[in-house]
């Protein structure tokens, strides 16, 4: 059943909201929605606090490490963390409190997917899928929706399809997929992506990109037929948002419970 899956998203050590098509190695290009005066760890807390599972911690670029920590210490082995997984790091993400790592450009070297990369971040888990997510995130372009890495700036060679999808769900315990061209805009979500996810995805797939009002949580569960969940970001009043209140969504997540 659709949740509202809340996300903390690290750049320079700091919470930010940031428009997904902006991140770059170039500071001036970068276009940040909010900046948070709280912690990590704030955020951390809270969402313990309503039990929030399956939050995604992402580290946006260098200097996130000990954020990333402090997020982690806050609800330790429940929340879920990415940016720059490697089969080098990913144990030792685990140790330090991540319930799972989300792996994302790691598998594709110089673009190209890399099913050795995959295996290899695998084994480093002990070959325990349940403690890997992979991050699709992804760019429309020719009608396709293409695999982005490296902070959402570079096309890969892999197409978001079912093909994809069958490929890689034995490899892991869930996706997780920004639509990075609609990632911080709060211009609307890829109802169509929304929709092929629903029909492409046997294990559970969060989508994050877009979404500006609570009544996308509604919009998702309808167009997936409950199985993908949302996360929403710069639209959510604890992001600096207006349109959207963090209580909202922890009260219809409550509701979905109860039916």
């Amino acid at each position: 059943m659709t949740k509202f899956r809340p996300c903390i998203d690290l750049h320079s050590g700091q919470v930010k909201q940031i428009v997904g098509g902006t991140l770059s190695d170039s500071s001036s290009e970068l276009k940040t929605n909010h900046i948070s005066t709280l912690p990590a760890s704030h955020f951390g807390s809270l969402y313990k606090k309503h039990e929030l599972h399956g939050a995604h911690v992402i580290m946006l670029g260098p200097s996130n490490e000990v954020a990333a920590q402090e997020a982690l210490g806050a609800w330790p082995g429940n929340l879920q963390l990415g940016g720059g997984i490697t089969a080098g790091n990913a144990r030792e993400w685990i140790e330090r409190g991540a319930e799972k790592v989300i792996v994302t450009s790691y598998l594709f070297p110089r673009a190209q997917f890399s099913l050795d990369h995959l295996e290899a971040v695998l084994a480093a888990l002990s070959k325990d899928a349940g403690k890997l997510v992979i991050d699709l995130s992804c760019r429309r372009t020719g009608g396709k929706w293409m695999v982005a890495m490296n902070k959402w700036q570079t096309l890969t060679n892999m197409e978001v399809n079912q093909e994809s999808i069958r490929l890689l769900e034995p490899y892991c315990s869930e996706f997780l997929i920004h639509a990075a061209d609609n990632e911080g805009l709060q211009s609307g979500i890829d109802e169509e992506l929304i929709i092929k996810l629903g029909d492409w995805c046997t294990k559970p797939v969060t989508y994050a990109g877009g979404a500006r009002y609570l009544e996308d949580l509604d919009l998702v569960k309808k167009l997936s037929r409950g199985k993908v969940d949302l996360t929403i970001g710069s639209a959510l009043d604890v992001f600096g948002g207006s349109s959207v209140k963090f209580e909202e969504c922890v009260k219809w997540n409550q509701q979905q419970d109860t039916r």
